[in-house]
């Protein structure tokens, strides 16, 4: 996971405080505050109110985010969940990768105490308030108890790096026996080969794969929705999804890059599952 730099959950989490009658903050409070600014301009692609509300994720539920990456969707939970509910993080298992330097190593072995400081400070908490942690260091007491396991855009470097059953097993044991699991995943365009989406890595997955993974884990699909789609994303890109925004990995003098940023993030699936009988 990449590290977590938490400054920004700070500034809007205490940008959104309880108001004189002590209810939590609205998710529309939340999405609208003014220190979200940075954040807002990808809302348009990333459809938080929307996506969320698909997932039925309510304010007073007990929500776990995997890989939370730089937190950008950790700045509209955190806030939103905390005052009422319960914010989970957790990750893979960080000494069943391998690392191309031993400062990556320290840094992903390191995120979950980070993680928890930067989120405690933020929400004016101590850190053993706050629960993130790997999925072999689950706690016990979690079993049985999350409503929701939420996975974005991640979907992709679980399957290449073979660990998409170790995450899954660990959501299936936290999750409620009515708790689901939200995905977004990057989607691979129509007709496509697993030889090209599935063993490559290109950031986009097939739908069907996406599936089986999860039926072959004890879920089933319960709904899906084109909330998070992009027609105009061919999902082709030689370079994979980091073509396109954010990341435009071809660089500045990219005579393309106007066409790249016309497009906009990826076109994704946005998928709902629950555990299967």
């Amino acid at each position: 996971m990449k590290s977590v730099f938490l400054a920004p959950i700070a500034a809007l989490a205490l940008a959104v405080p309880a108001t004189a009658d002590d209810h939590a903050p609205s998710l529309a409070e939340v999405l609208a505050d003014e220190r979200r600014a940075d954040d807002r301009a990808r809302d348009q692609h990333r459809n938080p109110a929307e996506t969320l509300a698909f997932f039925q994720v309510e304010p007073t539920m007990t929500v776990a985010e995997y890989g939370p990456g730089g937190g950008w969707y950790t700045r509209v939970l955190a806030p939103y969940l905390m005052p009422a509910g319960k914010y989970i993080a957790f990750n893979q298992d960080s000494d069943g990768r391998e690392y191309r330097t031993r400062a990556q190593e320290a840094r992903s072995k390191g995120w979950t105490e980070r993680f928890k400081s930067g989120v405690a400070e933020a929400m004016g908490v101590e850190a053993d308030d706050v629960t993130a942690f790997e999925t072999d260091e689950m706690p016990e007491e979690l079993a049985d108890t999350v409503d929701r396991v939420l996975i974005f855009r991640s979907m992709h470097g679980l399957n290449i790096g073979n660990r998409a059953d170790d995450v899954l097993k660990a959501a299936r044991m936290m999750l409620k026996d009515d708790g689901m699991v939200g995905v977004v995943q990057h989607r691979a365009p129509q007709g496509a080969s697993y030889d090209d989406y599935g063993a490559r890595q290109r950031g986009y997955m097939r739908k069907a794969d996406v599936i089986a993974i999860f039926e072959a884990n004890g879920f089933e699909l319960v709904s899906e929705s084109e909330i998070n789609a992009n027609p105009n994303d061919p999902a082709n890109w030689e370079g994979g999804v980091w073509t396109l925004p954010p990341v435009l990995a071809t660089g500045e003098d990219d005579p393309r890059r106007s066409e790249y940023l016309g497009i906009g993030e990826s076109d994704r699936m946005t998928l709902l599952f629950k555990k299967a009988e």
